[in-house]
């Protein structure tokens, strides 16, 4: 597959995939998470790769979720909403090696659900997350709910996504939603000292240890599911499109007009 939207390198056992939409914030559309999930798979099963990271291009944004602009009742791809997110999701969860993200500023929405989900997040001191969704008419109803949950704890979890707060590094790092942050200009750097001493261990003990954590969160795809299949719905809603076109139009939404 020869991508559009991000870049795919392998370097010394270590895969690179980078969203590589810095004009809009990295923000993903249809053919981005197809192309995401393609580099995802092509990383897990290439035996000389030990570790993936997974990037945004540019210095303002890891990733800030979907392209609203590419969002008018349902996105511009494939799948039940438009936008196989379901697939991204167990794509990162079912590779057999540890994937990192590299967070050096804006962690939103779905970009902050993507940095949950990966195994280790490493962060910039300038990086923000927060959730996004019910300021745009929108919801993770999967993985970014429940399993955030386990990740910073139900009411934090229920902050994040009732209020669409932005949180600092330092407050990520707090609440579990990050494992380091560091200094701007030592990210890299600091990534490459994780990825080498990953690669110095066992892959086939990291693998197993790696399927045994998913084991007891795997449930959640399902409820995951179905909860697309409400979303689906959703996003034909007065209510939802009107988050949209708020959005884009650059104003506060009236959501409570649409309420019937």
């Amino acid at each position: 597959m020869s991508y559009q939207d991000i870049l795919y390198e392998e370097t010394d056992g270590v895969a690179r995939i980078t969203i590589n939409r810095p004009e809009i914030m990295n923000a993903f559309r249809g053919i981005t998470v197809d192309e995401l999930i393609d580099a995802l798979h092509r990383a897990a099963w290439n035996g000389d790769i030990g570790v993936i990271v997974l990037a945004g291009a540019g210095e303002r944004a890891f990733c800030t979720g979907g392209d609203q602009s590419a969002h008018d009742g349902a996105y511009d791809g494939r799948g039940t909403i438009g936008m196989p997110v379901d697939e991204l999701h167990s794509a990162i969860r079912d590779a057999p090696k540890p994937v990192i993200a590299r967070v050096q500023g804006y962690a939103i929405g779905g970009g902050n659900v993507l940095a949950a989900l990966c195994d280790l997040t490493i962060a910039s001191e300038a990086a923000q997350f927060g959730q996004v969704g019910p300021k745009v008419g929108s919801v993770d109803p999967g993985f970014g709910t429940a399993y955030l949950a386990r990740v910073v704890g139900e009411k934090k979890a229920k902050e994040m996504w009732y209020l669409c707060r932005r949180y600092t590094a330092t407050e990520a790092l707090e609440m579990g939603l990050c494992n380091v942050v560091v200094a701007e200009g030592e990210l890299d750097q600091e990534i490459d000292r994780w990825c080498k001493e990953l690669l110095e261990r066992s892959p086939t003990a990291i693998a197993i240890a790696k399927r045994s954590f998913n084991a007891d969160t795997d449930h959640i795809k399902g409820i995951g599911n179905l909860g697309i299949e409400a979303l689906a719905l959703f996003y034909q809603t007065d209510e939802s499109k009107e988050g949209v076109r708020a959005f884009l139009e650059r104003r506060a939404p009236e959501f409570r007009k649409h309420l019937k």
